[in-house]
């Protein structure tokens, strides 16, 4: 194996600042493992400097472990393009559509992926009346890892609350709240790993929140799903379907609501939640777990991903 010289960029302005540094931390170790020479850079405001820190750096390529706004939404995809050093993950084009859940919607829609049923409105449209028969779910528009998701039940009294004190600009997504269970399925450039099912088992709410997806103990993760054998194969078509309709590259991951409430005998509904085109990788992430059941440990994924970095113009 090529000794590399490789840049990680880590941490970065967005809500998920501090899971990107855990990714960061350890895919710089795994990379030092094998022998490469790495450099980690925390990307501030200042667009020159982040520049001129890469320019003295001089990568043979970078891996992209930044989260959320700015580092999953095409904007870091666009420098490094323009720079012409090649990247882990996904170009401009997948990324920023994968990261507004109103265009990707979009996108799953357009090819016939399942989605939700749903719409995109103001905070003060919220405000005084249901958009939807509750229980509903209320999402920013261009946020990762379910920060600011809200679900509105019946009786709640919360929609006033949650429109008023709404930080995560002008418009957020509505959808109808799908009953039953999390699962998620990532996908390695043409392959779609296993399917995961997750379920919070801490004391907050009964979703997969920021919390359950990184404190520890924080959820269970059964792999693969011991869910109808018609569904599993489903899961794991769209999430493939998905990845390819956004036009990403490398690797990404494809969250599901499934509706198995009909019973297990029947193979339920699959619904498309988003797909993450920065998968985490820390130590309870979802895409290493289930590229270690697949025979492919932490280290070699990382390999794996830096040996797909390219340019996407």
């Amino acid at each position: 194996m090529k000794r590399r010289r490789i840049c990680v960029l880590t941490g970065g302005l967005s809500a998920e600042r501090e899971v990107s540094l855990d990714s960061g931390r350890n895919v710089a170790d795994a990379l030092r493992s094998l022998g490469h020479d790495v450099h980690s850079i925390d990307p501030g405001p200042d667009l020159l400097a982040l520049v001129g820190d890469l320019q003295a750096s001089r990568p043979d390529a970078v891996f992209n472990a930044l989260h959320g706004r700015f580092g999953e939404d095409g904007s870091i995809q666009g420098i490094l393009d323009w720079m012409g050093i090649p990247y882990t993950h996904s170009g401009v084009r997948a990324s920023a559509t994968a990261m507004d859940k109103e265009a990707a919607r979009a996108v799953f829609a357009a090819a016939g992926l399942p989605i939700a049923t749903g719409l995109c409105l103001t905070p003060a449209a919220l405000e005084p009346a249901d958009p939807l028969p509750a229980p509903y779910v209320v999402k920013p528009l261009n946020e990762g890892s379910s920060v600011g998701v809200e679900i509105i039940r019946a009786g709640s009294n919360r929609r006033a609350a949650v429109a008023q004190g709404w930080t995560f600009g002008t418009h957020m997504l509505v959808e109808e709240y799908i009953p039953g269970r999390e699962l998620t399925v990532g996908v390695l450039h043409d392959r779609a790993l296993t399917v995961t099912d997750i379920t919070p088992t801490g004391s907050g709410p009964a979703f997969y929140d920021y919390q359950a997806k990184y404190a520890a103990g924080g959820s269970c993760h059964e792999l693969p799903a011991r869910i109808h054998p018609e569904a599993f194969a489903q899961a794991r078509d769209l999430a493939l379907a998905a990845h390819r309709a956004l036009g990403c590259r490398g690797a990404s991951r494809t969250d599901f609501r499934y509706d198995d409430t009909a019973g297990a005998d029947l193979p339920g509904r699959l619904v498309i939640l988003e797909t993450n085109t920065q998968p985490g990788m820390t130590p309870t992430s979802l895409l290493p777990e289930q590229a270690a059941a697949c025979g492919m440990d932490y280290a070699t994924l990382c390999q794996w991903m830096i040996d797909q970095a390219t340019c996407r113009t």
